[in-house]
């Protein structure tokens, strides 16, 4: 795939994924991921990797195993938006510890749907590549809140203090 009018490169930042990352499992898709998989040096052996087939997405689940990183190209184009949705809710839940998902303009899928489901919006490349690269990372999927702990539940510091 090209670059955008600002030089940026969906295959050379899925590759930046991959080098950031260094996962030692990997679950992919055709196209753009699948060039970035099996052209990047550090490309764990096949046992650890798994393509999911493109004509019925949702046949490989449920997965044999927990993945370091997902990617995901060329795929949320040809489904429609209840297939996708299962699709990165299986990932997301059950398949995978970190997702990259590369969703080009004309997917089913806005950025309310990404967000909706957890992910983080990384990148939107201009003309002529026309698409949006979105992460899902669970270790920083749901930071911990200082509002949010049980010390603060039902408002200690009124205990004895007032009746409601």
């Amino acid at each position: 795939m090209a670059a955008d009018q600002d030089g940026y490169d969906p295959g050379k930042d899925l590759t930046l994924i991959l080098e950031h990352y260094q996962p030692a499992s990997i679950l992919y898709t055709e196209g753009l991921a699948e060039d970035a998989v099996l052209n990047w040096q550090g490309c764990p052996n096949a046992d650890a990797r798994l393509r999911l087939p493109p004509e019925q997405p949702t046949g490989a689940f449920p997965l044999p195993r927990l993945y370091d990183l997902a990617l995901v190209t060329d795929t949320l184009e040809n489904l429609s938006h209840d297939q996708g949705e299962l699709i990165l809710g299986q990932l997301r839940n059950m398949g995978a510890t970190r997702i990259a998902v590369l969703a080009g303009d004309t997917s089913p899928w806005g950025f309310k749907d990404f967000i909706g489901m957890g992910f983080t919006r990384l990148y939107h490349y201009s003309e002529p590549v026309s698409a949006t690269l979105f992460a899902y990372d669970l270790d920083t999927y749901n930071y911990v809140r200082e509002w949010n702990n049980p010390d603060n539940w039902a408002n200690p510091e009124m205990w004895d203090k007032a009746r409601w």
